[in-house]
């Protein structure tokens, strides 16, 4: 009834882009900003009929996943490309809360892009396609279908992270700022999506399609030269890396709030950086060909979620702060996948079935804060947006003291912040401690056990740094001394900001207790080990069993202790300032305040590299462009040219000269052929 129609829910938005974009600004005050939303409403409320429908059909027991598609494209020799949707409860889960959040960012930014006049219209289309693109993502049967939505976000955050760059004067800092950050972005994510088409040359090499159904399929997998699969795989994850931001790809998207804060929500939460995470997941049967693949996930996520955590503790820019955040909780997804899969690889080479059932909950984990994650961070940014709005500065050291004048975003930032650190019950308490644990039952398994000792305790650490940032940060903005901007604040934001911050905690606070109620199947993957094929769906369901596992482990109640005392520890240094924070960094001038500050100096690395390498490359490329290969067209165009100059000095316009150029042409033709006949007759 409805998931035949599940090609309409990226479709939606995208007629919304094309009708804001075209008649936006004959469409009211708003820009086109209602029909966006209607659009996105329409498209969630959708999203919610087919996963209902999905979930109670028997396609969900069997075999885990409902598809249609046709033909697109045929080539010579049988090959063809198809378009189509790919329903099973990951394409449901990334529909539905990549929706709710876009719809809920949509409404916040009437408010926060209320000054724009004009510049509203195209504001609201491209959002409207950047919507288009991860909804298109996330339904798509295919990976061609897959990678032509990837690269539709990719132009969107292009045109959205420099959105200040259009209509500024020249020499305006915001505006070249916007642009700077805009080309960095879509250059770096390149390099990524450069990796990921490799990929998938291999993979239509290997499997002579790239459709789920036949890459996904056990028998398929089992046929394929496994040195094939491992290759494919490290070029999508080399994707991964670029669109969501990891080592050594990760100086991007700090870069990226040059944007609008509600670009910096979508960009964040419901789109772009989701993708990757949702790639890998996708991706699990061919990912767990290989343990060494999986291993190579966890440790990426492991490193990324400490650095950027690092980076974090002491920037003053409060936006920046929540994408250094990003970063490191995108990590601890990483972690939890690579985890998981890495027991599940190890499983099905040994044939142990409990392997593998531990090693779904490394999948479960990561999918379950990918999702606490969308709901937390949309949270904080939509937060800080309504501070910035309200003072007219992203700088922490000019604020303070906002609380009783901003109250209703300073609770909903607390929220927010209670539930990123990981304080018990909150949302992100669940899925985070559930990671933790998933790298440390990792260790016991394979050769590889230090490993992820070594990420397990970057985890616990980095548990106790991101409670501590965050309350920085909250305690900095709302909290202790009022700051310059503060005494000019005019109160808190419209409701059309703040009403979209209420809902928005609900879900940070509890949408953690789908363990705690039977929900988790829907976060789960299966494999038969008769068959080697996974199913996303099915399986835990053990309910309030996660809440005795987590109070039963010790190692919980330690992070639930590093994660109090960071809390407290921030609070003395920036509420009740009995605690200077310059004791700790020498007022600026220690040398690992400046490595933090400098972002471990990795701009500067990126720049070198560029230089170095990147404009050496430059230069040779264009040196055969000019000389090579312009230089072998422009060869040939004079030989032809001089060639006509030579021959048009035989046109004198003399007949007598032409006959006897004809009778000398006669005279050789003739000798040609006796000597032929002779030649050949003599013989």
């Amino acid at each position: 009834m409805f998931i035949e129609y599940t090609w309409l829910v990226p479709l939606i938005p995208a007629l919304c882009f094309v009708l804001v974009g075209f008649f936006g600004n004959k469409m009211g005050k708003t820009g086109g900003g209602y029909l966006a939303i209607a659009g996105v409403a329409v498209s969630c409320l959708l999203s919610v009929l087919i996963s209902y429908e999905f979930f109670t059909s028997a396609a969900y027991a069997s075999p885990g996943y409902y598809t249609e598609s046709m033909t697109w494209f045929t080539f010579p020799g049988g090959f063809e490309i198809t378009i189509g949707f790919y329903v099973d409860t990951l394409a449901c889960l990334m529909m539905m809360f990549a929706s709710f959040i876009s719809m809920l960012i949509f409404v916040y930014s009437l408010g926060y892009m209320g000054e724009e006049g004009k510049r509203k219209r195209r504001y609201f289309a491209e959002v409207a396609l950047f919507v288009t693109g991860m909804l298109g993502l996330a339904i798509s049967s295919s990976f061609i279908e897959m990678f032509i939505f990837w690269e539709i976000m990719g132009l969107c955050s292009y045109l959205l992270i420099g959105f200040w760059s259009f209509n500024h004067p020249e020499g305006d800092d915001k505006a070249d700022n916007a642009a700077s950050a805009a080309k960095k972005a879509f250059l770096v994510t390149r390099l990524g999506d450069v990796s990921l088409m490799g990929g998938l040359f291999v993979m239509l090499y290997a499997f002579g399609s790239l459709d789920y159904t036949v890459v996904f399929d056990a028998a398929n997998i089992a046929s394929v030269d496994h040195n094939l699969i491992i290759i494919a795989c490290l070029l999508i994850f080399g994707g991964v890396i670029g669109k969501s931001a990891q080592f050594p790809l990760l100086d991007w998207l700090p870069d990226a709030m040059a944007g609008p804060t509600t670009v910096s929500a979508l960009i964040h939460a419901a789109t772009m950086v989701k993708a990757g995470v949702y790639l890998v997941a996708r991706c699990f049967p061919i990912f767990c060909e290989a343990s060494s693949v999986m291993l190579l996930v966890a440790v990426i996520g492991g490193v990324t979620m400490f650095f950027a955590a690092t980076m974090a503790m002491n920037n003053m820019n409060i936006k920046k702060v929540l994408a250094y955040s990003t970063l490191s909780q995108l990590g601890y997804m990483f972690l939890a996948l690579g985890a998981g899969g890495y027991m599940i690889a190890i499983g099905i080479e040994t044939g142990d079935t409990a392997l593998i059932a531990a090693g779904s909950l490394g999948y479960t984990a990561g999918c379950l804060h990918m999702v606490n994650h969308a709901f937390f961070k949309a949270l904080l940014f939509l937060c800080s947006g309504s501070v910035i709005h309200s003072t007219g500065t992203e700088d922490m050291r000019e604020m303070g003291g906002l609380g009783p004048k901003m109250k209703v975003t300073s609770i909903t930032m607390l929220i927010g912040s209670l539930s990123i650190a990981g304080f018990p019950f909150f949302a992100g308490f669940f899925s985070k401690d559930l990671i933790i644990e998933q790298a440390l039952h990792a260790a016991d398994y394979g050769t590889a056990g230090w490993i992820f000792i070594v990420l397990w305790a970057l985890a616990i650490i980095t548990a106790f740094m991101t409670a501590f940032y965050m309350f920085r940060m909250w305690y900095m903005t709302f909290r202790g001394p009022e700051g310059p901007k503060t005494q000019h604040c005019h109160g808190e934001s419209p409701k059309s900001m703040t009403v979209p911050l209420m809902v928005l905690s609900i879900f940070a606070f509890g949408f953690g207790f789908v363990l705690l109620f039977g929900f988790d199947g829907l976060l789960s993957i299966n494999v038969d080990l008769a068959t080697g094929q996974f199913f996303v769906g099915g399986g835990h369901a053990e309910g309030l069993e996660y809440l005795v596992e987590f109070f039963t482990n010790p190692w919980t109640y330690l992070t639930i202790v590093l994660v109090i005392a960071a809390i407290i520890i921030a609070k003395f240094m920036y509420d009740k300032r009995k605690i200077n924070p310059g004791k700790f960094n020498k007022n600026g001038t220690s040398w690992l305040y400046r490595a933090l500050a400098s972002r471990w100096w990795f701009p500067e690395l990126y720049n070198q590299v560029s230089w170095k390498l990147g404009y050496g490359v430059a230069r040779g490329v264009d040196y055969v462009d000019r000389n090579i290969v312009d230089g072998a067209v422009n060869g040939l165009s004079n030989a032809v040219v001089g060639s006509g100059d030579i021959l048009s000095k035989a046109q004198t316009g003399n007949v007598r000269n032409y006959a006897a150029v004809v009778l000398g042409g006669i005279v050789v033709l003739f000798v040609v052929i006796l000597a032929l006949f002779y030649f050949m007759g003599g013989l």
